[in-house]
């Protein structure tokens, strides 16, 4: 009998592995044999991901707490399996709708595919609120990106500064930001420079 190998995965830093890697490790998971990530589901490129998958062996399997926990498209998921299926490795869900059922069955592939078109509609429309959302700010006159780094005050010290012949350096040294800001600055008052 192969080894158990668990993943976690978790969107974003301020989210937490715990209950996830308390789950596998509850299910049997060495220490050794877990690997997680902090990122999109919808990369195929997360680190402790793909090391779990170069270190699957045949007969192992491969243990996750939800299944979207893997993939959050409908062809990412259908290519993971066919991988699995092709390692010769059998994946355990531990939670979820579709706990402990197996992919190698009819019925599990068509639980999996349902499942998967789900996680994928989701990720949709979660793209499709945010877009919405930043559309709606555009029409009322906000902007996305970082605010700038000096205020118009600043800015205008700035242009004076560098219209008075101070160095660029020494504007930003002054204002407490870096050279790149002063010429940004610059460059938006249309002043030239040495």
């Amino acid at each position: 009998m192969g080894e158990l190998l668990g993943y976690a995965r978790t969107s974003t830093k301020e989210q937490r592995l715990d209950l996830q890697l308390d789950a596998l490790r509850v299910a049997g998971v060495k220490e050794r044999y877990l690997y997680s990530d902090q990122a999109s589901g919808a990369r195929k490129d997360r680190p402790g991901f793909v090391q779990c998958l170069h270190d699957l062996r045949e007969g192992d399997s491969l243990v996750v707490w939800k299944l979207d926990r893997l993939a959050r498209s409908l062809r990412h998921c259908m290519e993971l399996l066919d991988e699995l299926k092709t390692l010769h490795v059998s994946l355990v869900v531990l939670e979820g709708p579709f706990a402990h059922a197996s992919p190698a069955t009819s019925e599990g592939k068509l639980l999996f595919g349902i499942f998967a078109a789900f996680a994928e509609f989701e990720r949709d429309l979660i793209r499709d609120r945010v877009l919405a959302g930043l559309t709606a700010a555009r029409s009322r006159g906000r902007t996305g990106g970082r605010r700038p780094k000096l205020s118009p005050k600043q800015q205008e010290l700035a242009v004076q500064m560098a219209r008075g012949g101070t160095a660029v350096t020494e504007i930003a040294r002054h204002l407490g930001c870096a050279r790149q800001t002063i010429y940004t600055a610059l460059a938006q008052a249309k002043t030239v420079v040495d």
